[in-house]
């Protein structure tokens, strides 16, 4: 199911015969490693950017521009920390996950999910009167950069917590649930800072985490939970006008009356502070373990 060549496995192979407990420090030490360098790195990037006066670097006028400058640092920071940390392992950066090759299928999949989530969630939403659509505006340019701010995001947090962090711990010998199950804890505590944040939020994003990452498990490739993680925040705020992890992104498509209980509507914190977006994490997450078990056997 999951297959890796030569060049890509050996460094893991290595890594999963050592004890336990030197797995263990490994898989710890790799994790340090990379904090270090991404941080050191964003902070390199930062300070140029701020000398060079790049447009959008703590301009508070175009806060747009801003967001996309920041996730960009981000995402390079991160590619720069994992790289680092895989020539330690030798390891290719390929390692990670993210060959395209026969991953149509994947992204158009996960795509699929998506909308198949929000169409079950916010058809029920508005069908039981739960929220209602105030109006609709229709802002190109905001949507178009929504789109590629979405895409960032996912890249990078996919990046660091399924290929990175997940991988590792997969790399290590760790049961794959027990490993999930962590990083989906680890996912959830990357959003402890957002506003709105409370007990089922916080327990929706670790069931998110669940969901983003049942099918890295087996494939050992990023696109699905990428383009599924893209599009489950692009159509929950640009385009139905829910705030996204409890912040609020201007220019969506619907605007949005909340009539019924936060824990119908996700209150301030978006749908995915629902008990319904709870249902459904559960069940698409069990779908998608249903789907590759099946492969598998």
């Amino acid at each position: 199911m999951c297959m890796m060549d030569k060049k890509d496995g050996d460094g893991a192979r290595q890594a999963a015969v050592l004890p336990w407990w030197k797995r263990s420090l490994t898989v710890a030490g790799c994790l340090a490693l990379y904090v270090c360098v991404f941080f050191m790195v964003a902070g390199v990037l930062y300070l140029l950017l701020g000398l060079l006066r790049i447009p959008g670097v703590d301009d508070v006028d175009s806060p747009t521009s801003g967001l996309l400058v920041a996730e960009a640092v981000m995402l390079l920071a991160t590619l720069v920390a994992v790289k680092v940390v895989y020539e330690l392992r030798r390891l290719p950066l390929s390692h990670l996950g993210l060959s395209l090759k026969g991953r149509l299928s994947d992204m158009l999949a996960a795509f699929g999910v998506a909308i198949g989530l929000y169409a079950v969630g916010f058809g029920l939403s508005c069908l039981c009167g739960w929220v209602r659509v105030t109006d609709v505006v229709f802002n190109p340019s905001d949507l178009l950069v929504s789109l590629l701010f979405f895409l960032l995001v996912g890249l990078y947090e996919e990046i660091t917590v399924r290929g990175f962090v997940l991988g590792s711990l997969l790399d290590a010998g760790m049961n794959r649930y027990v490993a999930l199950v962590l990083t989906s804890l680890l996912f959830s505590a990357m959003h402890l800072g957002n506003p709105g944040l409370g007990v089922l939020p916080l327990l929706n994003l670790a069931l998110a985490g669940l969901l983003l990452g049942a099918s890295y498990i087996y494939t050992r490739n990023l696109w699905f939970p990428v383009v599924l993680h893209w599009f489950w925040n692009y159509l929950q705020g640009p385009v139905l006008g829910y705030e996204v992890s409890g912040k609020r992104f201007s220019g969506s498509l619907l605007h949005l009356e909340q009539t019924g209980s936060s824990l119908l509507t996700g209150g301030n914190f978006g749908f995915e502070g629902s008990l319904l977006c709870t249902v459904l994490l559960l069940a698409g997450t069990a779908c998608v373990i249903f789907y590759y078990e099946r492969r598998v056997r």
